[in-house]
């Protein structure tokens, strides 16, 4: 449900954009954001930290966008949210008793298999470079391409990218997950971590 309020939110942007441009575009952004909140506090009484963090990058980076008439404001906000990431996860090497990645796509995991730790670390500092590079290469495009090509690449190059990425590790834990009764962290005989 989360995943299709964030690609609601994204449908609102791209047709405003098309329909009436950046400024728009960035106050429907707003209004869609604001929507998900409600829906969020409505149907689980609270609002998911990613959506919460989302929505206040929006509605600063936006109001900033109207207010001064400058939409560069606007085309941070990915680079901001991407950079936070990374930073969440960079910093839960040190948090937590385990890394973020293993506390999110854990659970996508058979529940009878499981990840050594090194594996689960290696695996966190891949999505640190991954939002990192996202953030900068959401700048490049923001920067060095046609306002039309950046919204294009918004919506949909970096929902693509990061729908792939999170594929891609899905299967890729499910291939190296050995069973937990092995022993809990053990790593699958004959397969390379």
């Amino acid at each position: 449900m989360q995943n299709a309020l964030e690609l609601a939110t994204l449908a609102v942007f791209i047709v405003a954009y098309y329909l009436r441009g950046i400024y728009v575009a960035t106050a429907a952004l707003m209004a869609a954001v604001a929507a998900v909140l409600v829906l969020d506090a409505a149907r689980a009484r609270r609002i998911p930290l990613r959506h919460g963090l989302s929505a206040g990058l929006v509605f600063v980076f936006g109001t900033a966008t109207l207010l001064l008439h400058d939409r560069r404001y606007i085309q941070w906000k990915p680079t901001v949210f991407f950079w936070l990431a990374a930073a969440a996860f960079l910093a839960s090497f040190w948090i937590g008793k385990r890394p973020l990645v293993a506390r999110l796509l854990g659970k996508a995991l058979d529940p009878t298999m499981e990840l050594s730790d090194s594996l689960w670390r290696r695996l966190n500092g891949l999505w640190v470079a991954f939002y990192a590079a996202l953030g900068a290469l959401n700048l490049a495009v923001a920067y060095h391409a046609s306002e039309r090509t950046w919204v294009s690449f918004k919506v949909f190059g970096l929902t693509l990218a990061t729908a792939a990425f999170i594929f891609a590790q899905v299967i890729w834990l499910s291939r190296r997950a050995a069973p937990a009764t092995a022993g809990a962290g053990a790593p699958r005989a004959g397969v390379p971590e």
